[in-house]
């Protein structure tokens, strides 16, 4: 018989591997990257943002974010229709470690472009 919490942790494994599964998805860290940098994003805004990225993937990325619980979606009642993206109080916890990951790209990134321009 399995108890109460091994259940729990089960439920919190499966839900844990669910946002990783999510954020390791291609274009979700840059998505999450870009409203960090901005309060607002509209749907056509990540489109210039995101050079390459289709409307059907970009729409999926967001609807996956959202069903995570990292991104908001706001829709307007107007035509044509109106629909903002921002980050969850959640994915603002994200946001750190987003910056810190940035941070720590760069200090490895630069040694390695230094060393081929030497080549």
């Amino acid at each position: 018989m399995v108890s109460a919490s091994s259940k729990e942790l089960e439920n919190e494994t499966v839900e844990v591997a669910s946002i990783w599964e999510v954020l390791g998805r291609r274009w979700s860290l840059l998505i999450l990257k870009n409203l960090c940098t901005k309060e607002v994003i509209r749907f056509n805004e990540f489109k210039t943002l995101l050079p390459g990225i289709s409307s059907t993937v970009l729409a999926d990325r967001l609807l996956e974010l959202e069903r995570e619980g990292l991104v908001s979606k706001k829709i307007y009642a107007e035509i044509p229709p109106k629909v903002e993206y921002s980050l969850t109080v959640r994915a603002k916890e994200l946001g750190i470690v987003l910056r810190e990951l940035a941070k720590w790209a760069s200090r490895w990134k630069l040694p390695r472009l230094a060393a081929k321009t030497k080549i």
